[in-house]
C-alpha cells in the first residue's frame, strides 16, 4: 500500500503537484512530478522529455514523456503556467524518479495559473485502491 503526500494534489493521470488541496493559487513556482502508482506501472525509466525553462504548459494536456523498458508514458501537466525550472537531475537519472518520486524525483516547476480537475491524496488513494 502506497502512502500519499498530503501536501499536494494529485491527477487521475498519476501526476502531482506540490499545491495543497484547496489553498489558493500561489505566486511561486511549484514542483509536479508522477506518482508511486506511475513509477510502479512503468517500471525502470530510460529516459525523460520535459518542457523547456520559459514554455508554458496547460493543465491536463501532454508536456512531456516518461520512457520506461516497458512502455513510454505521457506526463500531464496538473496546472496550467509558465515552466521556471526542469529537474536537470532527474534528466541525468531517471532512476531517481523511481527512487524518490516525491523528494528528489520532481519533474519541472510551473508558476501556476490555473489547475486541472485535482484529487486530494486520500480521494487519489481511493481512486487507485492504494
Amino acid at each position: 500500500m502506497n502512502a500519499f503526500p498530503y501536501d499536494r494534489s494529485y491527477t487521475a493521470e498519476h501526476e502531482w503537484v506540490m499545491l495543497a488541496p484547496g489553498a489558493p493559487m500561489p505566486d511561486a513556482p511549484v514542483r509536479v512530478g508522477i506518482t508511486t502508482v506511475a513509477v510502479e506501472a512503468l517500471g525502470d525509466l530510460v529516459h525523460i522529455d520535459l518542457p523547456a525553462v520559459g514554455s508554458t504548459v496547460e493543465a491536463g494536456s501532454p508536456c512531456g514523456e516518461v520512457e520506461s523498458t516497458k512502455a513510454v508514458s505521457e506526463i500531464y501537466s496538473p496546472a496550467s503556467g509558465r515552466v521556471t525550472l526542469i529537474n536537470t537531475a532527474a534528466l541525468d537519472d531517471p532512476a531517481l524518479v523511481g527512487s524518490d518520486p516525491y523528494g528528489a524525483g520532481w519533474l519541472f516547476a510551473v508558476l501556476p495559473t490555473g489547475t486541472s480537475e485535482l484529487l486530494t491524496a486520500a480521494q487519489y488513494a481511493e481512486k487507485t485502491s492504494q
